[in-house]
């Protein structure tokens, strides 16, 4: 009987987990609330396959342990591998699966929510209104009817957020280096980013993270981009950098900002820090005070669909891995 170890797993996982292991009952499943890392790493002894998810990094050290272990077979329950040390990975002669597409409609649902409440200035109204504020101005609100938006990436999450976006009418236009050739009939695709900056009213990121794009959202991209734009990140963190888009928000370059991913996001989000003053990061909060800037802990996954195909989508990638070495969703670096 295979052996697959599970790590950082929510209680929110749990149902989803117990039912995968009634439905597989030729594998074993152990379920660990911590995650993965050299402290708890030694829990996967005896264990064929390892199942995880965390946005810290799978290190060096714990991918040489594991594969000391005997363990070979990796399976992530989220899309982003940029936090794997692919060289330990290879050196190990280790398999890696991902989630590739859990539901693009969470992501791309929160994103174009965001969208809408900075467009009706949802967060400035909540403020007021709690203060018993009921005036409607000086808040006026633009229109999406109106608006071009720019998706920058084009995938699973992105032809999502261009299937809703149809739908309040608004011009789409997008930029990706791997066209959909579906979308690229239509003629939405512009020739470079800097095409998609001058344009665009409102600009969504849809891309993984990737050495290559690191900070790709920077001084420079904010000087093409039109004055009083939107901007919104649900994908990548490390993709904007944070210290340019402050000065844009402050300059009115950006008009506002919705944040479901933030470059320092690991120790910050998913904590209970009591009172926004006490959290440490000074960056961040001075994000989260901000009326025309909205942020979210990295919660754009976070629906019961979600969460149940990634933990069963993991799951049955790992096996796949120990019964035959081969996934469908095996990552090739």
């Amino acid at each position: 009987m295979k052996k697959i170890i599970a790590y950082g797993v929510r209680k929110d996982e749990m149902p989803y987990f117990k039912k995968w292991a009634e439905d597989n009952s030729d594998v074993q499943v152990k379920t660990e609330p911590k995650l993965l890392d050299d402290s708890t790493v030694s829990e996967a002894k005896g264990f064929d396959g390892v199942d995880a998810y965390q946005q810290k990094p799978y290190t060096a050290s714990v991918l040489n342990k594991l594969g000391s272990y005997g363990i070979h077979a990796l399976s992530l329950r989220n899309v982003g591998v940029d936090n794997v040390d692919a060289k330990a990975l290879k050196a190990n002669n280790m398999k890696l699966t991902n989630v590739p597409s859990y539901s693009p409609e969470a992501i791309a649902e929160l994103a174009v929510t965001d969208m809408l409440r900075l467009v009706r200035r949802g967060k400035i109204f909540d403020k007021k209104i709690m203060h018993g504020d009921l005036r409607w101005a000086p808040d006026v609100a633009d229109e999406m009817d109106k608006m071009t938006v720019g998706i920058f990436g084009t995938g699973h999450i992105g032809r999502m957020v261009i299937k809703i976006l149809r739908g309040f009418g608004s011009k789409i236009i997008a930029y990706d280096p791997y066209p959909n050739p579906k979308l690229e009939k239509e003629g939405i695709y512009v020739k470079n980013p800097k095409e998609l900056y001058a344009k665009s009213d409102i600009i969504t990121i849809h891309a993984p993270a990737l050495k290559s794009n690191y900070h790709m959202i920077n001084a420079k991209a904010f000087s093409e981009m039109k004055d009083g734009v939107y901007l919104i990140n649900a994908a990548r963190g490390t993709l904007v950098d944070t210290d340019a888009l402050i000065k844009a928000l402050d300059s009115g370059k950006v008009q506002g900002a919705g944040l479901d991913t933030y470059e320092n996001e690991v120790g910050n989000f998913n904590k209970n820090w009591g009172s926004l003053d006490a959290i440490p990061d000074a960056r961040l909060k001075n994000l989260i005070k901000r009326d025309n800037v909205i942020v979210t802990p990295h919660i754009a996954f976070y629906t019961k669909i979600a969460v149940k195909n990634m933990v069963e989508f993991s799951m049955s990638a790992n096996k796949d891995l120990l019964e035959t070495g081969k996934s469908d969703k095996l990552v090739k670096f």
